[in-house]
């Protein structure tokens, strides 16, 4: 039997590791405008948490663009003058210029036809930075795995090992290994089936796509949006290289990205193209984790939509969350989701927790990673549950409920229920948020045979 403490629970589900392998994991939302994971080997987890966020806070004050108070945005302002810049705003600006020549202007901060024209939008002098156009700029494509890499390197003073996930681009540091799955833009779900799952060690993935935040990426030497690339996924030793190139082969022609790699030792990809066609480069199998057996699609899905509750403004931590489904006798039937950082509060899920339900569901379940995809919006997830049961059997025609349960240590504390008929038609439920949960629906569909 399994003891409980030998269990690690984390954002996707739940994890069995023996003791010498665990780490603390970290959960934060609005952190940079998305979603933040943070799993550290240390025996002061705590510290290498808060010298990860203090790094993440001082350099968005310097590299936000969305933020008018930020150093960049107030450099933005000023034109023709060689304003003192910092050396990590002077460093993205040098980077952005070595990937504005290297991708022949499909990667800048800059958007317009004068990205094909070859036009400067800045010039770098000794400590400075003189802002020359009237083009607007925006810092994002690989600004935040320039931050993400500091905040880990920041955290490993503490640590033996670290992860720091933000909105689907990571990096690995140290002694932890980390599998992560590469997320399927043709289906939105946290917990899809994805298109890969990877091994990673003191490496970065960075992952590019449209399927969680809309049409956003656009090539800079047009203007217009390219739709060729459905998602493209990066590995490389230094995060800056897989985020900028990541939006790079979203821009690129598939040749031409295939091309710029071939240049670069150490970088692999994997790019899904909008016809659901798979490109990859030659040493990605080397690092792919055996592939799970095919399954056949269930008959029906039931998709759980769900938003956390947000405090605008500011970085919050994210509440306990469970989803699961029980049958009409209110017995457990499969775990959907379980995101926590510490299982000592796992009793605060009162409804998931019930009748030792952490015992009864974790064993036999798979361990589930960490996963790099398209930026999210924070506090905002799309589950799917496929009609089967935590031994991967398809459940019998009936009566079930969908539980969402959310809870903050000692804090505030919400469960929505809902019952769906499998044997019925289709049908879709909003469900009335509070606290915690500020929204809610389910859906549940038969799929095409």
């Amino acid at each position: 039997m399994m003891r409980r403490r030998d269990l690690f629970l984390t954002a996707a589900g739940v994890i069995a590791l023996p003791p010498a392998a665990r780490a603390a994991v970290f959960l934060h939302e609005n952190v940079l405008g998305t979603s933040l994971e943070m799993r550290f080997a240390s025996a002061t987890p705590a510290l290498a948490e808060q010298a990860a966020l203090a790094e993440i806070d001082r350099l968005a004050a310097l590299l936000s663009s969305y933020d008018p108070s930020s150093e960049v945005s107030r450099w933005a302002a000023t034109r023709n003058v060689a304003v003192p810049v910092s050396a990590e705003l002077g460093e993205v600006l040098g980077l952005y210029d070595h990937w504005r020549e290297r991708t022949g202007g499909a990667l800048s901060a800059a958007f317009g036809a004068g990205e094909a024209a070859g036009e400067r939008h800045w010039r770098l002098g000794a400590g400075t930075a003189t802002h020359l156009t009237d083009a607007p700029l925006v810092l994002n494509s690989f600004t935040k795995s320039y931050i993400l890499s500091r905040a880990a390197d920041a955290a490993m003073a503490h640590a033996e090992g670290a992860l720091v996930n933000i909105g689907g681009d990571l990096v690995v540091r140290g002694n932890l290994r980390e599998t992560v799955r590469i997320a399927n833009p043709a289906d939105d779900t946290e917990n899809s089936t994805p298109l890969a799952t990877i091994r990673a060690q003191n490496l970065a993935v960075a992952t590019s796509g449209t399927s969680r935040r809309g049409a956003h990426i656009v090539d800079p030497r047009t203007g217009l949006r390219p739709t060729h690339v459905a998602s493209a996924t990066v590995v490389a030793e230094r995060a800056t290289d897989a985020g900028a190139l990541a939006t790079a082969f979203t821009v690129l022609p598939v040749r031409e990205s295939q091309a710029l790699a071939s240049r670069m030792p150490g970088v692999e990809y994997l790019l899904a193209r909008a016809d659901g066609g798979i490109v990859q480069s030659a040493g990605w199998r080397r690092l792919l984790l055996a592939p799970s057996a095919a399954q056949a699609p269930a008959p029906f899905e039931v998709i759980v939509n769900l938003e956390l509750a947000r405090i605008e403004g500011q970085r919050y931590r994210r509440p306990y969350v469970a989803v699961w489904v029980e049958d009409k006798d209110r017995f457990p039937v499969r775990t959907v989701a379980l995101w926590l950082e510490k299982d000592r509060w796992l009793p605060e899920l009162k409804g998931w927790y019930r009748d030792d339900r952490l015992r009864l569901l974790a064993e036999g379940n798979e361990i589930v990673t960490t996963v790099s995809s398209a930026t999210r919006p924070p506090g905002k997830y799309t589950l799917k549950w496929d009609g089967k049961d935590a031994k991967g059997a398809l459940v019998k025609p009936g009566k079930y409920t969908i539980c969402v349960e959310a809870s903050r240590e000692h804090g505030s504390y919400q469960i929505l229920r809902q019952e769906i008929d499998l044997a019925g038609a289709a049908k879709q439920f909003p469900l009335t948020g509070g606290t915690e949960i500020a929204s809610a629906s389910i859906d549940f569909h038969r799929n095409a045979r």
